[in-house]
């Protein structure tokens, strides 16, 4: 008898060349053999040539995902975040300059006053700033004198006086902006401090306090984090492909960018070769990522253009109409498998963007070839993400939209879609809302373990060696049919309680 008939699965070879496009819930790997603890699965990668990271975790450039606080966060995580290009190239610049002068996943923005100063109503105080700065001259890069609470403001009989005279006086509550969290809560320990201000450069940086210390402890440790050689956290930046982005990416490059993206529903064009040729030849030493791309030849043009990274995805977002609206696009498994194959010849990492629903998307998605994953609306209901919180049929939901949404369009992202010189605007995405997810600082660590454990049932140890087991026909995959992928899931039971940590 045969033994190709007792043979599991499909190579990824022979899976993915029959001619379907498969999603990451099409298809499923059929476990390995397992001869190490899940601890010693080590997620390093790389964004992009020069760009490493402790793990494959990268924010999506959308401007209801990344902009400082998240990039903040996902660098000290050891990933990092792109910041969104929907605003004024100043804007994104100082943006990029608040990510490089912090070293904690904290993000403030201090209000300034002088003793002599009035605080006549409660506007200046709130949740993200409950404190007020008293310096000399009423300026952040003048001498530190003390600090008013809110909870303190709010008990005042005469509001009218000068904060002279209700200020609380100290002159130890600053402490240099490179200490980390647990150099920081040391020192508000010695100097019994509910408050403390980070400085750099004599000038004020971010105001600490107490409670924020003790809530970012209780979440799990975090390491170094994703650091260049000058010391400050990496953070990318994304551009378009007009001639007023030429414009951006110099002031982005003065604010210390590590890398840019060009961001591009469509990114195999005339006009993105021409701006990797002109960021390559101004900036030889900056990392510059390409795409978006889901096809071999896409794929090969940008290469041969110089890109240092690419960007796969093309309508599998869960705020993305392009399949739908333009016919054109790929099922995300096929794509990234597709695409990692021909850049893995020339040694280009490769970003899986988009489709992202949960720890098992992450794993199929590196494994199949990826460095790193791009998250949008995984990340959208955070903390740390861009927005407020509100309540929608009593649930706490952030805005999440589509870069491709009218509403996000008007604003400039229409020249990702190639659109800004259409007289008629046509959507590829849509406006929603996500869910509450607590903060980044706890979610991706949890994510992370999921994804190891996933490694560890391929008997893959690292992103490489998962790169070389499915190169080499070790591992084997099946397609999912409608009922399994039902019967994969949670099913049969007339409720349950769904906690991912």
């Amino acid at each position: 008898m045969s033994a190709s008939i007792f043979e599991d699965g499909f190579s990824s070879d022979r899976l993915f060349n029959q001619g379907y496009s498969y999603t990451y819930d099409d298809v499923i790997f059929l476990p390995h053999y397992i001869d190490f603890p899940t601890d010693s699965v080590h997620l390093a990668s790389n964004l992009s040539r020069r760009v490493p990271l402790s793990i494959p975790c990268v924010s999506s450039p959308m401007d209801t995902v990344t902009e400082s606080h998240m990039a903040i966060s996902m660098a000290a995580l050891g990933g990092i975040g792109i910041i969104h290009s929907n605003l004024t190239s100043s804007e994104q610049a100082h943006m990029v300059r608040s990510v490089k002068s912090r070293r904690v996943p904290l993000l403030s923005s201090p209000v300034f006053k002088s003793p002599s100063d009035r605080i006549q109503s409660d506007d200046v105080f709130d949740a993200s700033n409950p404190y007020v700065l008293v310096t000399e001259s009423g300026s952040p890069n003048s001498k530190l004198l003390g600090y008013v609470a809110g909870k303190d403001w709010v008990k005042l009989g005469d509001k009218e006086v000068k904060i002279y005279d209700y200020m609380v006086n100290c002159t130890d509550f600053t402490v240099p902006w490179s200490y980390d969290l647990g150099a920081i809560g040391e020192y508000m320990e010695e100097k019994k401090r509910d408050v403390v201000a980070t400085v750099r450069d004599n000038e004020v940086v971010d105001v600490v306090a107490k409670e924020e210390v003790e809530r970012i402890k209780g979440y799990p440790k975090l390491g170094v984090g994703t650091v260049g050689p000058d010391g400050t956290w990496r953070v990318g930046a994304a551009i378009g492909t007009r001639e007023s982005d030429k414009e951006r990416l110099e002031e982005l490059v003065k604010a210390g960018v590590d890398v840019v993206v060009l961001d591009s529903s469509q990114g195999n064009s005339i006009y993105q070769i021409e701006m990797i040729k002109y960021v390559k030849k101004m900036y030889s030493s900056l990392d510059v990522v390409g795409g978006n791309v889901v096809t071999v030849s896409q794929a090969q043009n940008l290469i041969q253009a110089g890109v240092d990274g690419l960007r796969v995805g093309m309508g599998s977002g869960s705020i993305c109409t392009t399949q739908e609206v333009c016919a054109v696009g790929r099922g995300q498994a096929t794509a990234v498998y597709k695409v990692a194959s021909i850049a893995s010849q020339s040694g280009v990492p490769v970003i899986a963007d988009g489709g992202i629903s949960n720890s098992g998307h992450i794993v199929k998605a590196l494994v199949l070839g990826a460095s790193t994953v791009m998250m949008g609306s995984f990340l959208a209901g955070s903390i740390e993400a861009p927005g407020v919180f509100v309540y929608q049929n009593g649930r706490r939901v952030k805005k999440y939209r589509g870069m491709g949404s009218l509403e996000a369009m008007t604003k400039g992202s229409d020249q990702r879609y190639l659109g800004d010189t259409a007289k008629l605007k046509i959507a590829q995405g849509v406006v929603g809302a996500v869910a509450d997810k607590g903060s980044v600082l706890k979610v991706i660590p949890y994510t992370m373990q999921a994804v190891k454990q996933g490694f560890q049932d391929l008997g893959a140890s690292s992103l490489q060696s998962a790169h070389d087991l499915l190169k080499s026909s070790v591992l084997r995959l099946e397609v999912r049919t409608g009922a399994a992928q039902v019967e994969g899931g949670v099913h049969g039971l007339v409720s349950y309680e769904k906690k991912s940590f």
